[in-house]
């Protein structure tokens, strides 16, 4: 008998069943790259997280159960239509994303900002000043690249599109060298 498709069906049937009973709040599943593995996560809303490797998933986990609900499960085909668009896009062959998105992590001005990063086309930069000004508090840069530095949902929601008024970068949750990567498949 083997043990690993055992436990495969037996965790099969707990999310079928945690799904049915209406217990499963937060789905999550892991999806690797060109910028290493992203955690998938989402709610019946839509999706509610993605984080890099480098933001340690278990805590990611951990906060989702603390801030969303402690009912979080791998459930992998929940996120399956998620995980397709980003596998196009990185393949070059999407330039948005059509999936829900419950933005319950994001409150006040943060969430009018990633309203305005969602405006950002595919190829295409913004500075802070610019999107501070689209979010109508022109003189809110700073609070501008703070909430690019909390966004929950990277890559969908394209905070590595902005950038300094000079040009410069700035900073990335998933490091500047995948915010230069993302904008290289971007240009290309």
């Amino acid at each position: 008998m083997d043990d690993t498709a055992t436990l495969d069906r037996l965790h099969a049937r707990l999310i079928d069943a945690a799904d049915a009973a209406g217990d499963l709040d937060v789905a999550y599943r892991t999806l690797e790259t060109p910028l290493g593995t992203l955690l998938l996560a989402a709610t019946p809303a839509g999706l509610v997280r993605v984080a890099f490797a480098s933001e340690d998933h278990d805590a990611v986990l951990g906060a989702l159960a603390d801030r969303v609900s402690p009912r979080v499960l791998r459930a992998p085909r929940r996120l399956d239509t998620v995980a397709h668009e980003l596998d196009a896009y990185f393949g070059r062959r999407r330039r948005s994303f059509d999936v829900p998105l419950d933005l319950q992590l994001a409150h006040g001005f943060r969430r009018d900002v990633l309203g305005q990063l969602r405006r950002i086309s595919y190829g295409t930069t913004a500075s802070y000043a610019t999107v501070a000004a689209a979010a109508g508090k022109p003189r809110a840069v700073r609070a501008v690249g703070t909430a690019c530095a909390t966004n929950p949902l990277p890559i969908v929601v394209p905070c590595h599109r902005v950038v300094r008024s000079d040009g410069a970068l700035g900073g990335y949750l998933g490091g500047v060298a995948a915010k230069q990567a993302l904008l290289a498949l971007e240009s290309s």
